[in-house]
């Protein structure tokens, strides 16, 4: 039997000891959400992260489609920039695959056509997180372009109210002024 239908049969158990893996990253209060709250809707975060791992577990045991992989991996990696994990923290999801794939196939990696095999899904995996990394970049550099945007924006009024006050100080008139319902 081939790796690739050993990781096929070990399907569900290695997609939730993966998924239990990345819910370990999260602070202690939201590790036992996260698991345990199946309705997507109460838990988007940990339906997002379970729907992304299995499509990619399946790609990596298919072709790996760029455009299905970046599909399955961009949601999980959106979160993961969100949140106060360094980028190697926030992405160590991706190899950490390796050690559950070998940890489950431990018995059938005696045989030395499965470690070649194996040697297969492990290139694909590094292929993964590079891929997680370079979406990983993207998003954190669009969060902190909308963090500069926002900071010019308050800025700028602040520089507003600083040089309107300034020129009434002068004398130059500032807005007009409305007052009660007098009319003349």
């Amino acid at each position: 039997m081939g790796v690739k239908d050993l990781l096929s049969q070990n399907r569900s158990a290695i997609v939730q000891r993966w998924f239990d893996r990345i819910a370990k990253t999260y602070p202690a209060n939201s590790q036992k959400f996260i698991k345990e709250q199946k309705d997507r809707f109460a838990n988007p975060v940990g339906s997002t992260i379970r729907q992304g791992i299995e499509g990619l577990y399946e790609e990596l045991l298919r072709d790996m489609d760029t455009g299905k992989v970046r599909e399955y991996l961009d949601p999980i990696v959106r979160i993961q920039a969100v949140q106060d994990f360094s980028p190697s923290e926030a992405l160590s999801f991706i190899p950490s695959l390796k050690g559950i794939i070998r940890e489950e196939l431990k018995r059938e990696m005696q045989e030395r056509r499965v470690l070649e095999e194996l040697s297969e899904i492990e290139t694909r995996i590094d292929r993964l997180t590079l891929l997680a990394f370079d979406r990983y970049m993207r998003c954190r550099e669009k969060i902190y372009e909308i963090r500069m945007q926002e900071m010019r924006a308050q800025s700028a009024g602040v520089m507003e109210r600083i040089q309107g006050g300034e020129a009434r100080r002068v004398g130059t008139p500032g807005p007009p002024k409305v007052t009660g319902d007098s009319e003349e």
